[in-house]
């Protein structure tokens, strides 16, 4: 038995995990270069990944990795 389709306008998949506001709160955070990520995913209360994964990649500039100032003897 075949099952019948999905009403139209019914979107699938996962919902976001934050809404509008914290999402826009993330990408403002995150431009301004005072906050971490891990800083910005705790005050959210979700993982680096989600932060990451909800950043405008179009907007934003991913930060580098500090260079090590160690010097090799």
């Amino acid at each position: 038995m075949e099952r019948p389709a999905p009403p139209p306008g019914r979107a699938g998949g996962r919902r976001p995990k934050l809404a509008e506001d914290q999402t826009a709160l993330a990408q403002r955070l995150y431009a301004e270069q005072e906050t971490t990520v891990q800083q910005i995913a705790d005050m959210l209360g979700v993982p680096r990944s989600t932060v990451y994964g909800h950043l405008d990649k179009d907007k934003t500039v991913l930060r580098q990795p500090k260079k090590s100032t160690a010097m090799k003897p």
